[in-house]
């Protein structure tokens, strides 16, 4: 050690030697080491990492890349939602929200083919012998009736947002009443029975044609499910329902507003399958009547699909 202690400690070099240069920086002196390839680094080419001090390359080649950090995150994801209490709930909004996505991307090019893919009008539901010569490029297409409800108004984006706001809030309560199993049954019926409601109007509509004719979009049918089952839970407990029977009310009347192009048959079809589903769910509580329960649902879904092939039977146009 020399004295006064200006020259170099103890295990100190003396001077930087030849080699003691950033790899990148040649005008640069260092003696820190890459701990995976061993190059000098200076201050400016140094990343911290959990292993030590690391070069760019390095540490690029040591994250992962997009596509594994896409699946990670949705594994984490995913995990965090089925841990939670109420998977159903989040899946659908997450559902929902993916598909307004690709919505709004297919719409901003113009075509509108996955809004048009999954919406329901009643002329799907005719029969294929008839439907194309009713409407033009029209087939039996029954699935829509249950795709539609994925689907939402990507020129109103508060139509979404009240939609997912709305199961956020009364779906997530309603699904720790009835367990995951059972509420996505019951949101799946009152969707299907919102699309019925939509089907069904058509006989009672002062231009049927046009009714056909006209495509619906929307978890909104399911979403007034929700809420009437979540009425009748209440009702059935005992709470007072007087706030949220005046919500129901306001939210339906509104589809009566002239120039707001609102489905309203699909909100009291949706209601009343909604209603009738958390009906047979309170009636066949408990685990010793838990085959009354699967036997009252499947009926229950037994006479929504022999409803949706409602005009085999009966047409809804004369002459059909």
């Amino acid at each position: 050690m020399s004295e006064g202690g200006s020259g170099p400690q103890f295990g100190e070099r003396a001077e930087y030697g030849p080699g003691d240069v950033c790899y990148r920086h040649p005008d640069r002196p260092s003696f820190t080491l890459c701990q995976r390839c061993g190059r000098t680094i200076c201050a400016e080419c140094q990343t911290v990492s959990p292993v030590g001090v690391l070069c760019l390359e390095c540490m690029r080649e040591a994250q992962p890349g997009v596509a594994q950090r896409a699946g990670r995150s949705a594994r984490v994801t995913s995990r965090r939602i089925a841990a939670s209490g109420t998977p159903v709930t989040y899946a659908i909004i997450i559902l929902c929200a993916v598909v307004f996505v690709l919505q709004w991307l297919s719409a901003q090019g113009g075509g509108n083919l996955v809004t048009r893919a999954l919406w329901y009008a009643p002329a799907y539901s005719l029969p294929s012998s008839v439907s194309g010569a009713v409407i033009a490029d029209v087939g039996f297409e029954p699935w829509r009736m249950l795709t539609s409800i994925f689907t939402h108004s990507t020129g109103f984006v508060f139509h979404i947002l009240f939609n997912m706001y709305a199961l956020w809030l009364f779906g997530r309560n309603l699904e720790e009443l009835l367990g995951r199993v059972w509420f996505a049954v019951l949101y799946l019926f009152a969707g299907l029975g919102g699309s019925l409601g939509v089907m069904i109007w058509v006989y009672f509509a002062p231009d049927r044609l046009t009714e056909l004719a006209t495509p619906a979009v929307g978890a909104s049918g399911a979403i007034f499910g929700v809420l009437a089952a979540t009425l009748v839970a209440y009702r059935a407990a005992n709470v007072n329902i007087t706030s949220l029977a005046v919500l129901i009310a306001i939210n339906f009347g509104i589809g009566f507003l002239p120039g707001m192009a609102i489905a309203w048959q699909a909100h009291l079809g949706g209601m009343v399958i909604g209603a009738a589903s958390m009906g047979i769910l309170l009636a066949t509580r408990g685990p010793r009547r838990r085959g009354s329960r699967v036997i009252g649902m499947t009926a229950l879904g037994v006479v929504l699909v022999l409803l949706g092939g409602l005009y085999f039977v009966v047409p809804p146009l004369p002459g059909l």
